[in-house]
């Protein structure tokens, strides 16, 4: 058991690190920014869980296991905004409530949805995570912390690619024949 008394650092300060010489700062806007995505990427990542463990229907495989590679590629990015929060001297956002309190985007609520509705929802918070990702890249940019910029860049791709591919799954067009849905 452990017998320490006080934290060894505080969340919400951020300590210079020697090694990347980001002045403190810049740092410090930095991984206010980085926690901001990671409570948005986790809000998010939850709600596709939710929607994978959930859908039913014709679709229902392909659904289902697109939403578990959604998922494992937000978790992906969830760590490498941790690590980089965590470089910059700063401690990274932990735990379930605290995602929710501190993320910029609100998840559909507890209910179970028909996949049609889950994925707009999923949509709406995609779009909403790709604006921010884009001013924290730009922020990163004129910070001079150009390895942020590269991850959060990173990020942004598979962001837009996943919100991209959910919003062709809300597309009208379909194979399947009038005559099959009578």
């Amino acid at each position: 058991m452990s017998t320490q008394k006080q934290a060894r650092q505080r969340y919400g300060d951020v300590h210079e690190s020697e090694a990347l010489r980001v002045p403190e700062e810049k740092a410090e806007q930095l991984v206010d920014a980085l926690n901001s995505d990671l409570a948005a990427t986790y809000v998010l990542y939850h709600q596709i869980k939710k929607h994978h463990w959930l859908v039913e229907g014709a679709e229902f495989l392909g659904i289902h296991e697109y939403l578990g590679e959604v998922a494992a590629d937000l978790e992906e990015g969830a760590d490498v905004l941790a690590e980089r929060a965590q470089a910059l001297g700063g401690v990274p956002l932990s735990g379930g409530a605290n995602y929710e309190e501190h993320a910029p985007v609100t998840p559909e609520d507890a209910d179970a949805y028909d996949i049609r509705t889950s994925l707009e929802h999923d949509l709406e918070i995609f779009g909403d995570i790709t604006e921010q990702l884009r001013e924290h890249v730009q922020l990163a940019n004129n910070l001079g912390d150009y390895n942020t910029e590269e991850q959060l860049r990173e990020i942004l791709e598979t962001v837009e690619e996943h919100g991209h591919h959910i919003e062709h799954y809300l597309e009208d067009d379909t194979l399947v024949t009038s005559e099959t849905l009578e």
